[in-house]
């Protein structure tokens, strides 16, 4: 992703204002965010919302899952809540559209966990650290990003679970026609073929690094012009499928793109980061029990899954929750 101070939002699909900050308030007014585990076995008390009634011995306690508001994200938090279910845990489930929010609530145990991106997440928490002119501590090396991540989430009472294979980055795409007509299967291809592309993306494209900068200076592709239409809209699919665009800016887990008639080109010489899905917890609310949890989704959840499961909510209609625990049946983690 390209701006750590917008995380996650800037760069995704338009989203209608859910009622997340009401719903933050409630939580913070009346529910019990409690991570202690009946066997023992605890990483803490959970956050300052826990309560002494929060646990019993049925349960291993009240967790409080949140989401950023996005189809992608309200998918990925309906299955950290699904394997939390599982474990033994009561689990609330909130929406919390504004960054700053989400973050001070996960700090302060508010919310006990929340998916986020590795490269991304780092960015934004070393901006906040070491402020705005902080050099970036992320890359397409997902292990070098994932280090950096550890060390500065660890320094907000933060852990850093594992990632999922599964990891949402720009995408360029061009159309079926366009490519075969000019042979293009990668991001070189384009550069090489000495071409000049439109590029439909938002107007914020124009300087940032994973953007046209980088198309221009990694791979020599030649843009004439930015057209507007924003970041993975139709507007911008159906740009590149008319010729009003040769090159659209979409994203790895939209599985939507092959509908309009285009084709993603590899980013070869990988300039975009490792932004792979990754839960995040309260380290005071985190326990061994949750840990296993959480980390069961790691190995399973492939870029092309969460595509899958964003279609069918965004194409198909289909309620979060519901896909979310369709794909863990399937996938034998519930």
């Amino acid at each position: 992703m390209t701006d750590p101070a917008a995380l996650i939002g800037a760069r995704r699909r338009p989203r209608a204002l859910v009622a997340g900050l009401a719903a933050l308030v409630a939580l913070i007014l009346g529910l019990a965010a409690c991570g202690s585990d009946t066997s023992g076995n605890t990483g803490g008390t959970g956050g300052s919302g826990s309560s002494a009634g929060a646990t019993d011995s049925s349960t291993g306690g009240t967790l409080t899952v949140a989401d950023a508001g996005f189809t992608e994200s309200k998918i990925l938090a309906e299955m950290y809540a699904a394997l939390l279910e599982r474990a033994g845990y009561k689990v609330e489930r909130t929406s919390v559209q504004q960054t700053e929010l989400a973050q001070s609530s996960l700090e302060k145990g508010i919310v006990d966990a929340m998916p986020q991106y590795v490269a991304t997440y780092a960015d934004l928490l070393n901006t906040e650290i070491n402020g705005a002119q902080a050099a970036s501590v992320s890359s397409p090396d997902l292990q070098k990003s994932l280090t950096a991540l550890r060390s500065l989430a660890g320094r907000r009472g933060l852990t850093v679970l594992n990632p999922a294979s599964a990891v949402d980055q720009n995408a360029f795409a061009v159309s079926t026609s366009f490519a075969t007509e000019h042979h293009l299967r990668t991001l070189s291809d384009l550069g090489t073929s000495g071409l000049t592309v439109k590029l439909a993306a938002g107007p914020e494209c124009a300087t940032r690094p994973f953007c046209q900068p980088g198309l221009e200076k990694t791979y020599g592709v030649k843009i004439s012009e930015i057209v507007r239409t924003g970041v993975d809209t139709p507007q911008t699919k159906a740009a590149v499928k008319d010729g009003k665009a040769q090159l659209g800016l979409v994203l790895t887990t939209d599985a939507t793109v092959a509908d309009s008639g285009l084709v993603v080109l590899t980013d070869d010489k990988k300039l975009q980061n490792a932004d792979n899905l990754v839960p995040i917890v309260n380290t005071k609310s985190l326990t061994p029990k949750i840990s296993a949890a959480l980390n069961r989704l790691a190995p399973v959840l492939t870029t092309a899954d969460l595509g899958a499961l964003n279609k069918k909510v965004d194409s198909s209609r289909e309620k979060p929750s519901d896909v979310a625990r369709s794909y863990l049946r399937d996938k034998g983690l519930l």
